[in-house]
């Protein structure tokens, strides 16, 4: 059985679906079978695509996320998955509030797999503006993820 995670943003637009297909891609390239999904603590934007911007930047390093729709997190998630990542440490508040009482999976923030990066989050470049700094942050994270997955 695949290792089961998932990924979290607050619209599940930009920084999750990108974590998600980054790391798709990366576990493939090193032989490493998981399940990976991404979603959303808000509602604003299910079943929506990945945000235009965010998906050209992804698609100029290799990674396709036009199948990929926004949903929001649902409490099966916690029993599903068996790591949940967040983007922030306000989406890791919300995931811990909406965490059942016997909700299995470990949160953590994404950032904790980029050691030695300076960042305590993966910015939103919805906001920033800066897709490809995000995603940079993103694929160094993914093969720190993928490192601790391999040991």
């Amino acid at each position: 059985m695949a290792y089961r995670i998932l990924f979290v943003c607050l619209g599940n637009i930009c920084r999750s679906p990108s974590a998600e297909g980054v790391l798709r891609v990366r576990a493939a390239e090193r032989g490493v079978a998981l399940e990976i999904d991404s979603a959303g603590t808000g509602d604003w934007h299910v079943g929506e695509p990945p945000y235009g911007p965010m998906q050209r930047a992804a698609r100029t390093r290799g990674y396709d996320l036009s199948r990929l729709r926004a949903r929001q997190v649902a409490a099966e998630d916690f029993h599903r998955f068996d790591l949940i990542i967040a983007m922030d440490p306000s989406n890791l508040e919300n995931l811990e509030r909406l965490r059942p009482a016997q909700g299995g999976a470990e949160l953590r923030l994404f950032t904790d797999y980029a050691p030695g990066s300076g960042a305590t989050e993966v910015p939103d470049p919805y906001y920033t503006r800066d897709f490809d700094g995000t995603l940079e942050l993103i694929e160094r994270a993914a093969e720190g993820l993928l490192d601790v997955l391999s040991r």
